[in-house]
């Protein structure tokens, strides 16, 4: 990761990654993350910022190696974060804990630019989320963090960019 810029806006950070030449490559920016409404580990109850960042980097990359065809690319910008559940510091533990309830789903709020051929084909912004969270995951059978905000991303993934066929 590499830092640019702080100006009035704060922090932001950007990740470039591809995976080879026959993939499609996908550009993940976050923008002002120490303003991020829960992306970070204030009681020592989850991962450290910059620990979440790349995991959720890692994650929309690979959706988008999954989901994208080798000619397209993929512009986001993460404009905010909200991870599932809420810090409880001294609950349980003199750390902390996350406590996950269905009252708190995971809410990622970006913006988005499909580009085929170097032509803008999609663009928007939206807040991913999914208030049945807790009906539709299972976290027992997880790899890596972020289960919950893994889920809902895969989802929104799913309706916004259907299998290349689909999309003409």
């Amino acid at each position: 990761m590499s830092k640019r810029g702080a100006g009035r806006a704060g922090l932001v950070l950007t990740v470039l990654l591809a995976a080879g030449p026959a993939a499609a490559e996908v550009q993940v920016r976050y923008a002002a993350p120490e303003r991020f409404t829960d992306a970070e580990n204030r009681f020592a109850s989850g991962q450290p910022l910059r620990v979440t960042l790349a995991e959720l980097t890692r994650i929309l990359v690979d959706l988008g190696n999954a989901r994208l065809r080798p000619d397209e690319r993929l512009d986001i910008t993460i404009l905010d974060i909200d991870l599932a559940g809420f810090d409880r510091p001294g609950f349980a533990s003199p750390t902390g804990v996350r406590v996950v309830t269905d009252a708190t789903p995971p809410r990622i709020r970006l913006a988005y630019t499909l580009r085929r051929g170097g032509r803008v084909v999609a663009q928007g912004e939206d807040t991913v989320t999914d208030i049945n969270f807790l009906l539709t995951a299972n976290p027992r059978f997880s790899t890596g963090g972020l289960y919950y905000e893994r889920q809902v991303l895969r989802d929104w993934f799913a309706r916004r960019f259907p299998a290349g066929s689909e999309r003409g």
